[in-house]
């Protein structure tokens, strides 16, 4: 009788964690995660070295747009409407872009492409946060990355593959397919009753970044994409005298890595508190960039790999899982938002800024400065952890307060 009572009790606690609307959410998730990852290095090597910068430019440029207004179409319209329409943008387009070569063209699609992307992000990652269970967000989220980060993987090699060995006609049918093939699996999700002016009202994303307690894991967040950014984009570049193949190797392990961290974060933060892995998170991710300085030793690529995905991936998942646990359910559209907005605007303006480093000092000093600048983001990550001694959740929601 008393273990039947204990494993009831430990059973509330923890409530199922793959329910039938998440495994939904998992299916439109994956077919936008294909479908733009399948076209994001495919379309630019079609449009040739002089569009390449253009169509990538407009393409994030949008979806940088995109996220900035989510949290206000995700207020006004909910979460599957726009889950929908982003599909729908994202699918569409793709399908479209053989019917003319013109670089125009190629930019216009990538632009509307862009905007479907950010819709997905948003209103996704609002019903994806709804969908888990709070006792079980770190891990839910882990789960979450773990679905979405492997078909990435999968599709950005593939749709090159695809373009040069098939055709450029197919893979954009491919990828305006694997998200148009997903919109039927939205209205399943559940998304609860909406009713104006009862319970909290949802910050806007200047709201959100006006408060401490979501700005500052934000700032951490993107100090760590910052970093990420530049090892996809430059340490190909960095190692061309090492041995065959140790690039490739270490953005496979930084890539593993992360995952497997994001899981552990999960798990741990769920039980502690997502709070005390923030700094740990960030100072593993700055020590594999000053490792990484190293660039002439394979050895000590791929030790910094690890330890750089082992900070990545738990300041990825320790950052969001806090942002949530701040806000009512009102406001997780912004913090999707939020979030992924440090995310892209990280990797962007650590590809773009390294780049010029780089040319000064070489890319050993120039990773090593940027562990030096990482941690300048010690500053609000320490002082959101003494401002917040109990763990992940604040003592009242921020959206609560006037």
């Amino acid at each position: 009788m008393t273990n039947s009572l204990s494993q009831a009790a430990a059973s509330a606690e923890r409530p199922p964690l793959l329910t039938r609307p998440l495994l939904l959410r998992f299916v439109s998730m994956v077919g936008a995660t294909v479908s733009f990852f399948l076209l994001l290095s495919a379309v630019p090597a079609h449009a040739g070295r002089g569009g390449a910068g253009l169509v990538t430019g407009a393409l994030m440029l949008s979806t940088v747009l995109g996220e900035l207004a989510g949290p206000w179409i995700v207020a006004r319209w909910g979460n599957r409407g726009p889950l929908t329409a982003g599909l729908l943008l994202l699918g569409a387009p793709a399908a479209a872009l053989p019917v003319s070569g013109g670089l125009g063209w190629t930019v216009a699609v990538c632009l509307v492409r862009g905007l479907g992307f950010a819709l997905t992000l948003v209103a996704g990652g609002a019903l994806t946060a709804a969908l888990i269970p709070a006792q079980r967000r770190g891990e839910g989220l882990a789960l979450v990355g773990l679905v979405g980060g492997v078909p990435s993987l999968v599709a950005l090699p593939l749709g090159v593959w695809l373009a040069g060995n098939v055709g450029y006609g197919p893979v954009t049918v491919a990828a305006g397919v694997a998200a148009l093939a997903a919109i039927p699996s939205v209205p399943g999700l559940r998304e609860g009753p909406r009713t104006p002016g009862a319970g909290p009202k949802s910050l806007g994303t200047a709201g959100a970044v006006r408060l401490a307690g979501l700005r500052r894991p934000a700032q951490v967040f993107a100090t760590t994409a910052l970093a990420a950014g530049i090892l996809v984009t430059f340490l190909p570049l960095a190692v061309e005298r090492a041995p065959a193949g140790v690039a490739t190797a270490a953005l496979l392990v930084q890539s593993a890595t992360a995952t497997a961290a994001r899981w552990a974060a999960g798990r741990y933060g769920d039980r502690h508190g997502s709070g005390r892995l923030v700094v740990p998170g960030l100072l593993l991710s700055a020590a594999g960039m000053a490792v990484m300085a190293a660039v002439s030793g394979p050895v000590a690529v791929l030790v910094g790999a690890v330890v750089f995905g082992t900070g990545f991936g738990t300041a990825q998942n320790a950052t969001l899982a806090l942002m949530y646990s701040r806000v009512s359910r009102a406001s997780y559209g912004t913090v999707s938002a939020l979030w992924n907005l440090a995310y892209d605007g990280g990797m962007g303006v650590g590809a773009a800024g390294f780049g010029l480093v780089a040319g000064h000092t070489g890319y050993a000093w120039a990773f090593l400065l940027t562990a030096l600048l990482m941690l300048g983001a010690l500053a609000p990550a320490v002082r959101d952890r003494l401002g917040r001694p109990a763990g992940s959740a604040l003592p009242g929601r921020l959206d609560d307060l006037p």
